[in-house]
């Protein structure tokens, strides 16, 4: 095994750790970059870390500091992201980075598709993947359409996620009325364009994801599929207990869809199970490495050396059969969704014990370097208690 190029991973959130902990138990050297807040609680020792200009509003500043560091390497380094802005940035000066960098996307133009929501519907609608009903709202005749074609409750949710939540910090806004919808969309849309769309019963547990890497010849050398137990925040979140599960249905719906856009590269796209009719309905999805990737090396397809094994031309071989069973927990994000499901739910702290039984992988925490995972905690805890204040 070649381990001479280093590896530089744009993002310090839990995703970004799980990919420089998956290279530091192969002794890969790290470089690892993100703005100064995120850099704060997720600066490890098991990278050389350091904090950088923004993606979003300072590109020039953040290209001049990787192509600094590209310079010095003796060997290309191999790039990682695991945040829509870096991929977005990436994507846009990947002539310039890739002189220095290793690195494989998808054409810029299917980027900019499958992270606009309304588009990644649109696409998957032409490939005959089915949706939740959607709608976007431009003038007083889409709104009056859209009041009479939904249920309600229903959700608003932004075009541009990672734009919005960096306004609003929620992945979605729970509409109870058309009332509520006709007075508080103006003021939401303010962050970014919309999408309004019905609400898919079920809990978490009927959320799935699938994931895959193709080359740049789009061969297919990694799949896998995992279920949601929870989620946070625990009714419009992201993964914070889940599980491999192995759902042939969804790679039936995903390999072909994939190949048809061209999605090389990491990807993940998320279905939810719909319990009225048993079809999995699109909700998204992302070019990248995403939040619960870790789980994949624990579960015998490690997605991170892959890309690595793949960028430094070293003929991986296809891993395609998982292991099923295996638990992805983010603890301190699991502990606040029990809480909230303790009160709504009924979930009890036997339910949230029995949660940790059987093979595991922890989110953030590593015995080499725990302060990760005691700065996030923490972070998630103060939080926590502003926002139960404010409600009083």
């Amino acid at each position: 095994m070649n381990d001479k190029h280093a590896a530089v991973v744009l993002d310090l959130s839990a995703n970004g750790l799980g990919i420089i902990k998956r290279l530091a138990e192969r002794n890969i050297e790290i470089y690892a970059f993100d703005t100064e807040k995120s850099y704060r609680i997720g600066k490890t020792k098991l990278a050389t870390c350091s904090p950088c200009p923004s993606p979003l509003t300072e590109e020039k500043e953040l290209l001049d500091v990787l192509i600094t560091l590209g310079k010095k390497q003796k060997q290309k380094p191999v790039l990682y992201t695991g945040a829509d802005d870096y991929v977005i940035f990436i994507s846009k000066y990947r002539e310039e980075l890739s002189n220095y960098f290793l690195f494989l996307f998808p054409d810029h133009d299917v980027i900019e598709q499958v992270l606009d929501k309304q588009r990644a519907y649109n696409l998957a609608l032409k490939h005959n993947i089915p949706c939740p009903k959607t709608f976007i709202i431009k003038n007083e005749d889409d709104m009056k359409t859209a009041i009479e074609t939904l249920e309600f409750p229903c959700i608003l949710k932004p075009v541009l996620g990672h734009e919005f939540r960096k306004i609003i910090n929620k992945k979605a806004i729970l509409i109870q009325t058309a009332e509520q919808l006709q007075a508080e969309y103006p003021t939401y849309q303010q962050a970014g364009d919309l999408i309004v769309q019905e609400i898919i019963p079920g809990d978490n547990s009927c959320f799935y994801k699938v994931a895959t890497f193709f080359d740049e010849n789009m061969n297919l050398l990694a799949q896998f599929s995992l279920q949601k137990n929870h989620q946070f925040p625990a009714q419009f979140g992201t993964g914070a207990h889940i599980v491999s599960k192995t759902v042939p249905e969804l790679f039936d719906i995903c390999l072909p869809f994939f190949k048809a856009i061209h999605l090389k590269g990491v990807a993940m796209a998320e279905f939810k199970k719909d319990p009225r009719d048993g079809v999995y309905k699109f909700i998204e999805i992302n070019p990248r490495f995403w939040l619960t990737h870790s789980l994949t090396g624990a579960a015998g397809i490690d997605f991170v050396y892959l890309y690595y094994l793949s960028m430094t031309e070293q003929q991986p071989i296809p891993h395609l059969v998982q292991k099923d069973g295996v638990k992805w927990i983010y603890l301190v994000r699991y502990y606040l969704t029990y809480l909230t499901k303790r009160k709504q739910e009924g979930m009890t702290l036997r339910d949230f014990l029995s949660g940790f039984k059987g093979e595991k992988e922890w989110a953030l925490f590593s015995l080499r370097d725990p302060m990760p995972f005691v700065r996030s905690a923490y972070s998630h805890l103060v939080n926590a208690w502003k926002n139960k204040r404010k409600e009083k």
